[in-house]
C-alpha cells in the first residue's frame, strides 16, 4: 500500500539512460511483487518451469536487470527483514484481499472471463520464502550485490541513498520520501507499454524522479511535518488514516498548527486506533544498519544458465542473449569510469 503521496508530490518524468553511471538501491520485495504480478500468462497464471515453480521473478531480475546493466546503471536489491509490529495489520489487510481475489480469480475463469481472470489473478500475487531465495541466488550469479535489512527494505535502502552510497531508491511507494530518501525513482523496474485493467488502452510507462528537497520546498514544509502529513493519510502502520481526511486536507492540518501534538489534539477522540508517535518513529528512527557491503561482478554466464535454463527451463538462447548485452554494458561503463579517473 504505502502513503499515497501522488497527488502532492511533483514528479519529473525521466527515462532509464538518464541514471546511466549512478547507483540504485531497489527495494526489492516490492519490485519482485512487480513481477509476480504482471509477468503471467493469457489466463492469469504466473510463469511456472516443468516442476510447478513459479518463475515470473526470475523472468523480471534477468531481462529488467540485464536492460539495468547495458545502460550503465548499478543497481542493489534491500530486501525486508522483521516487519514492524504495528505492520500486522496491514499484512493482514494484504492477505485477505489476496484470498478474496483468488476468489474472484477462479469465478471469472469458470465464467470464461478472460479479462477479468487476468485482472484478478494480479492481485493474487504471493512471495514465497523459495522465490525470495532463488532471487537472491540469481542476483549473485549475475553479480548484482543485495542487502540484508533488519527491518524496512525501504527504511535500509533510503539510509544508504541518505549516506550516499546510493544515489536513489527505486520504489513505487513513496514511503522511501518518509525514511528519508534524498531521491524516489518510481516505475524503474516497470517501463514499457502497458494495458490498462479492463480496457482495450494502452499507456506508455516511464520512470518517475522525485526529489525529497523538490517536495518539501513545493508544500512548504520539513521531513517530519512530510511523515505526520503521512500519518493522517494513512500509512502501512495506520492502513486507514484518519476518516475524512485525504492528501490535500492533511497537508493543510499539519500547516495550520505549530506541532504534531497540537494537529492531533484538534482531532475528534479516538481518531488513532495507535499511537501516532511511534509510528512517526518508525520513519524518524528507523531500524537500520550501516553493516552491508556492495560490490559488482561480472555475470557468471554458466552459472545463469545452469540455474535458469537447467533447473526452471529457460530458453539458453534468450538467456545468454540478455547476458551479452548486460556484460556489454558493463565493460563500456567500466571503461568510461576509468577514463574518467585517469583524467579527473
Amino acid at each position: 500500500m504505502g502513503v499515497d503521496l501522488k497527488d502532492l508530490v511533483p514528479r519529473k518524468k525521466t527515462d532509464l539512460t538518464e541514471f546511466t553511471g549512478k547507483t540504485i538501491a531497489i527495494d526489492a520485495y516490492n519490485v519482485l511483487y512487480q513481477f509476480l504480478a504482471i509477468i503471467r500468462g493469457p489466463t492469469g497464471e504466473p510463469l511456472q518451469d516443468s516442476r510447478g515453480n513459479v518463475t515470473s521473478h526470475l523472468s523480471g531480475l534477468l531481462y529488467r536487470n540485464s536492460n539495468f546493466l547495458e545502460k550503465g546503471i548499478k543497481v542493489a536489491y534491500v530486501f525486508d527483514g522483521k516487519p514492524p509490529t504495528l505492520k500486522r495489520t496491514e499484512i493482514i489487510r494484504r492477505a485477505k484481499a489476496k484470498e478474496e481475489a483468488t476468489v474472484m480469480y477462479e469465478k471469472a475463469l469458470a465464467a470464461g472471463d478472460m479479462v477479468s481472470a487476468r485482472k484478478f489473478a494480479q492481485a493474487t500475487a504471493r512471495l514465497k520464502d523459495y522465490m525470495v531465495s532463488d532471487s537472491t541466488k540469481l542476483l549473485e550469479l549475475m553479480g548484482i550485490p543485495w542487502i540484508q535489512a533488519p527491518s524496512e527494505g525501504e527504511a535500509q535502502a533510503a539510509h544508504m541513498a541518505a549516506r550516499g552510497d546510493v544515489w536513489a531508491c527505486a520504489s513505487q511507494d513513496y514511503d522511501s520520501l518518509l525514511f528519508g530518501a534524498p531521491r524516489l525513482i518510481r516505475n524503474m523496474a516497470i517501463t514499457g507499454r502497458r494495458k490498462l485493467p479492463s480496457k482495450s488502452v494502452y499507456i506508455e510507462v516511464v520512470p518517475e524522479l522525485v526529489e525529497l528537497g523538490q517536495v518539501l520546498s513545493s508544500l512548504g514544509v520539513d521531513r517530519k511535518q512530510l511523515v505526520d502529513l503521512g500519518i493522517l493519510i494513512g500509512t502501512d502502520f495506520n492502513p486507514d488514516g484518519i476518516k475524512g481526511i485525504g492528501p490535500k486536507t492533511a497537508l493543510k492540518i499539519i500547516k495550520q498548527h505549530s506541532s504534531f501534538e497540537e494537529a492531533v489534539a484538534s482531532l475528534p477522540a479516538g481518531a488513532f486506533e495507535v499511537d501516532p508517535k511511534k509510528i512517526e518513529q518508525i520513519f524518524l528512527e528507523p531500524d537500520v544498519t550501516d553493516e552491508y557491503r556492495m560490490e559488482w561482478k561480472t555475470p557468471d554466464e554458466e552459472g545463469v544458465v545452469q540455474f535458469l535454463c537447467k533447473e526452471h527451463d529457460f530458453n539458453e538462447a534468450r538467456v545468454r542473449e540478455a547476458l551479452r548485452r548486460a556484460t556489454v554494458g558493463i565493460k563500456e561503463e567500466t571503461k568510461k569510469t576509468t577514463l574518467e579517473k585517469w583524467f579527473g
